[in-house]
């Protein structure tokens, strides 16, 4: 175990250490001059990293989301050098409340949060943002921070980073898995973190609680908030008992280079921040705007 943690280690410091002049990937890490050299090396673009504090089974840590966006951005940033903001927890969690050791921020604290922290960032000379985010509870709240990102005129562009499995990855996947549900803590993401942080994982405990679909509530054509403690209460979805750490890698691997695509395609992108401008200079004058 002690040799599996230093090659981990020793792993992860490698991933943190660009190869363009050896500069830290994390924004933590770096001095205040070399901070000056990364944002010119990553020709201005930082991802945050985004997770919660949450219960996942009774197996996984509470970080588990906030662990697996760090180490995928670290992936990313390895192939494609950009500054990694630090580990970022202020997510939406309200559905997990029951759990012991949810942190579940107000709705309002948790956008003031997130928008502060972009004005910060482009404060420091950083004018594309990347969101990657590894926890399902904060989807619809990150596009809707994202869209109102048209609400008033900022000098930055923020990116939400929308990952998918190719259909190579996807059949190597189901390949190595033996359970066929999922979605929270189940054999994937479990071996996700056997990939990242294998002291962590108390794959013994797997089966100490319950997974399965619940289906207490079966309302057609509607949407309501308590929809997951209805299917989940145990804050667990799926069966992680033959999660292993190959499997994990595969997946974190696959994801870690759409990041790094994205990066890629994010420094070269001169459009979106040019048609921002356009759209708020015609905002203020909307009877003006010309008819394309």
């Amino acid at each position: 175990m002690k040799k599996l943690l230093l090659i981990t280690a020793a792993f992860s410091l490698c991933l943190f250490l660009s190869a363009q002049g050896k500069l830290p990937i994390g924004w933590e890490e770096l001095t205040a001059p070399d901070f000056v050299k990364a944002v010119k090396q990553s020709e201005g673009v930082c991802i945050i990293p985004m997770g919660v504090i949450e219960k996942h089974g009774p197996h996984l840590p509470l970080g588990t989301d906030v662990y697996t966006a760090r180490e995928i951005s670290r992936r990313a940033a390895g192939k494609e050098y950009c500054i990694v903001y630090p580990y970022y927890f202020v997510g939406q969690i309200f559905e997990a409340k029951q759990q012991p050791g949810t942190i579940a921020y107000s709705s309002e604290l948790i956008y003031k949060m997130l928008e502060e922290t972009c004005q910060e960032i482009s404060r420091n000379g950083i004018k594309k943002i990347i969101l990657a985010n590894s926890h399902g509870g904060n989807t619809t709240f990150l596009q809707y921070f994202c869209q109102t990102q048209l609400e008033k005129q900022r000098d930055y562009a923020v990116y939400l980073f929308t990952p998918s499995v190719d259909a190579e990855t996807q059949k190597k996947i189901t390949s190595m898995r033996k359970s066929t549900t999922g979605g929270h803590a189940d054999e994937v993401e479990t071996s996700s973190v056997m990939a990242i942080r294998p002291d962590l994982v108390k794959l013994d405990q797997a089966t100490a609680e319950s997974g399965k679909d619940m289906d207490r509530l079966q309302l057609k054509n509607v949407y309501t908030g308590i929809w997951w403690y209805a299917k989940y209460p145990n804050h667990y979805a799926g069966d992680a008992k033959d999660a292993h750490k190959e499997l994990g890698e595969i997946s974190l691997q696959q994801r870690g280079d759409q990041l790094a695509e994205v990066v890629k395609i994010v420094k070269g992108d001169q459009t979106t921040i040019r048609l921002q401008n356009d759209f708020f200079k015609e905002s203020t004058s909307p009877l003006d705007t010309v008819v394309r």
